[in-house]
């Protein structure tokens, strides 16, 4: 009679073992499942930026229709200027309506591309980035050498 209360001692112990070692297994699942679901949401995450700063750079089709400016003027409302063709269009964009609320003659294109640093078209990148530096620093570019006076 005294070996059958060790032999039920003996089974319960591995009951508890194997009680324990389920739930660990169930908690390494557990952790090995949140783990590929954050790998989702980062690659999903990623994908997104990237196609975002591809379409940023991406110029539209048809080159007849611009935005040239955008500014929120509520918590849904934005007064939108648009380039179309050679007019500029001041839009009123809200509430599911758009609505024109001037329209103006669109400037040459040499004077926008001429102000700002002097860029011209065949400058090299070298060239743009110095204009650009004494034009931020508030510096007149000198004629000839630029290096003083002779």
């Amino acid at each position: 009679m005294s070996d059958t209360p060790v032999r039920d001692t003996a089974t319960g112990g591995l009951e508890a073992v194997s009680v324990g070692t389920d739930a660990l297994v169930g908690m390494a699942t557990l952790g090995k499942t949140a783990a590929a679901l954050a790998l989702v949401l980062v690659i999903i995450f990623a994908a997104s930026a990237l196609l975002k700063r591809l379409q940023l750079h991406r110029q539209p089709a048809g080159g007849r229709l611009r935005v040239i400016s955008a500014a929120a003027v509520g918590p849904r409302e934005r007064v939108v200027i648009v380039q179309v063709e050679e007019r500029w269009l001041v839009l009123g964009v809200g509430g599911g309506q758009v609505n024109k609320l001037h329209e103006l003659e669109a400037p040459p294109q040499e004077a926008a591309a001429s102000s700002g640093a002097g860029f011209e078209a065949g400058d090299s990148f070298a060239t743009r980035f110095t204009k650009a530096l004494r034009h931020n620093a508030g510096l007149k570019e000198r004629a000839g050498t630029g290096r003083g006076k002779s």
